[in-house]
């Protein structure tokens, strides 16, 4: 039997997100899966070590830029024409857009199944999925995704990057995708300052290219802890993974970073400044911080000035269990 996910979706945590649910439709039916995916997820390098995956089919459309293979009326034929040699007997849809219904049809694969049509306004993108499975194929799926490596690979990295397992090393995602997302470095130093003050530790910084992201780990490297520092932004995803497995700890910024340290395993703080809680708080192994003053955070909250990083130490100590 051959099955089709469809994640169209462009973020890395996204794909995160969904991995439990795809997870479970390869396990539901014993065999792998494919996966239909937006190269920026990022998915090669994330699920390389996944059984559950044995082919992944990049969807070619960017809907920012209008462009694409698979972008447009012509796209969607080029699509579906694109998926049809893979001969898939099954596929199932994470989202309700009646455009990739019809792609799967035209591609002639006979049991497709989706969300509700036309039903995405105030989806909540975890109970959607788990919705979705609990009424296709009566499955109940916990959400906390789970990214497999290989521990030989967290052994060489730990020596390669020089990772004392007697420090405490920690996670530091200082970037994002937009800037009401992104902690200010002020707030991430004096929270290395609290760190350095109380415990012996290593930071790894990991950021995105952006300038304003090259900022932010401009101003940390330049500051008087910057011989604890380690910077991965000159790295693949795939790189930073073992690295990742070997701290203790995640502090990240709503980023793909939070989503990737605690998919490892990793205990991770969470800083929620713009985004609805859920991105924060869907994984056992997250624990948000929100802005003081706030009882929740959503959109347009924009309190990335409102983090305090004594909470964020407070909650560091906590974890790691040196109250």
């Amino acid at each position: 039997m051959k099955i089709l996910a469809v994640q169209n979706r462009m973020g890395i945590g996204d794909m995160i997100i969904f991995l439990p649910f795809i997870e479970a439709i390869s396990k539901k039916f014993g065999t792998p899966i494919s996966i239909l995916v937006k190269e920026s997820t990022k998915a090669p390098e994330i699920l390389k070590n996944n059984p559950s995956i044995n082919k992944i089919i990049f969807l070619d459309r960017n809907d920012y830029t209008k462009q694409g293979r698979h972008f447009g009326f012509m796209g969607a034929l080029n699509l579906a024409s694109d998926i049809k040699k893979h001969n898939f007997d099954k596929v199932f849809i994470f989202n309700s857009s009646l455009r990739y219904r019809l792609i799967m049809k035209i591609a002639k694969i006979k049991n497709i199944y989706q969300y509700k049509l036309f039903d995405k306004k105030k989806q909540n993108v975890i109970k959607a999925a788990q919705n979705f499975l609990k009424k296709t194929i009566s499955l109940d799926i916990e959400s906390k995704p789970i990214i497999s490596i290989n521990p030989e690979d967290v052994k060489k990295a730990s020596i390669k990057y020089n990772i004392d397992s007697k420090n405490i090393n920690i996670l530091l995602g200082i970037g994002g995708s937009g800037k009401t997302k992104r902690v200010s470095a002020e707030k991430y130093l004096e929270f290395i300052k609290f760190c350095v003050n109380s415990f012996k530790c290593n930071f790894f910084l990991a950021t995105g290219k952006k300038i304003e992201e090259q900022e932010i780990l401009k101003k940390i490297l330049n500051s008087n802890f910057k011989n604890l520092c380690k910077t991965l932004d000159s790295l693949m995803i795939s790189e930073t993974l073992p690295i990742i497995k070997n701290c203790n700890l995640g502090v990240c910024n709503d980023t793909s970073f939070s989503h990737l340290s605690a998919a490892l395993g990793v205990e991770t703080i969470v800083l929620m400044t713009d985004s609805p809680l859920l991105y924060g708080n869907y994984n056992p192994k997250m624990h948000p911080i929100i802005p003081d003053g706030e009882k929740t955070v959503t959109h347009n909250t924009r309190g990335k000035d409102k983090i305090n990083p004594e909470k964020i130490f407070n909650k560091a100590k906590e974890i790691l269990d040196l109250s």
